[in-house]
């Protein structure tokens, strides 16, 4: 009896996520279809999702390749910042996360409390002091520029912490009569436990850096160093707008937050469901 009333809920549930994810997926398809198209077509009729073949071409691509603008510079330029801030990120909030979950010192709960109201602070109240500290240490237009004043942040932090929270400290005090170092206990104990989580943020940060816009805008001064977001929009001026070539190099940057996802996705939900319910 109870099975029977599971069926047609079940089918229903079923066909309801199946909607949603039609509706989730829906810009990327609408974006995907409109990068064949010429711009003349996506202006004159909007967004016609019609699959009109004698219109589609790759040569939005093909102008992509040749080379004509920055693009590349600017892929790999957001490479390059996206990288080395999630390693950084990674690394310096799980060794916080570590020191506040797993240690006793004085004065662990104020700081602990100051990570979670930073948390709540929204980023752009904190952009002029930050401006003014990257331009006192001559850091603008870098790629440490942008890193560096986030390479810390708050919800890593407060996620790390939580997910060690569901982590014996027996295995510290095995690995301490084993004569193991305290940063031992880290790097060859800790952090191997910690593999779920680290790919949790691991694309979390990695799409926060990909996809970020302000604060790159602010810091970045020239072309040869913007990041694909800036590139992209650059394309947009009062002289003449070109969708095209900006649609298909939006339909390109979105391989490699996909790759980064389709690697870590074995930990993903084990690393979010274990770091949202300890504590």
């Amino acid at each position: 009896m109870a099975q029977k009333q599971k069926g047609p809920l079940s089918a229903f549930l079923v066909v309801l996520f199946i909607l949603f994810a039609g509706f989730a997926l829906f810009p990327l398809f609408a974006v995907t279809l409109a990068s064949f198209k010429p711009s003349t077509e996506l202006l004159r009729y909007g967004l016609n999702l019609k699959l009109e073949w004698s219109m589609m071409s790759l040569k939005n691509y093909a102008f992509i390749f040749q080379g004509t603008t920055d693009y590349f510079q600017w892929y790999w330029n957001s490479i390059v910042i996206t990288v080395l801030f999630t390693v950084l990120c990674l690394i310096l909030s799980a060794m916080v996360g570590y020191g506040l979950e797993m240690y006793r010192f004085r004065l662990k709960n104020v700081i602990f409390t100051l990570v979670l109201v930073v948390m709540m602070i929204p980023v752009e109240i904190i952009m002029l002091p930050l401006y003014k500290l990257m331009i006192g240490m001559k850091l603008i237009n870098t790629v440490w520029g942008v890193i560096l004043p986030f390479v810390v942040a708050p919800i890593p932090i407060f996620f790390f912490r939580q997910y060690l929270s569901g982590v014996p400290k027996d295995f510290m005090d095995a690995a301490r009569v084993d004569g193991c170092s305290e940063y031992g206990i880290f790097v060859r104990i800790m952090m191997p436990l910690m593999a779920p989580a680290f790919a949790a943020m691991a694309i979390l940060q990695a799409m926060n850096s990909w996809n970020n816009f302000l604060w790159p805008m602010i810091v970045l001064r020239t072309n040869d160093m913007l990041t694909l977001p800036i590139g992209l929009s650059s394309l947009l001026t009062p002289y003449g707008n070109n969708y095209d070539v900006l649609i298909a190099g939006s339909v390109l940057a979105i391989l490699p937050i996909l790759v980064v996802f389709l690697f870590f996705q074995r930990y993903f939900i084990e690393g979010m469901t274990a770091g949202g319910v300890k504590g």
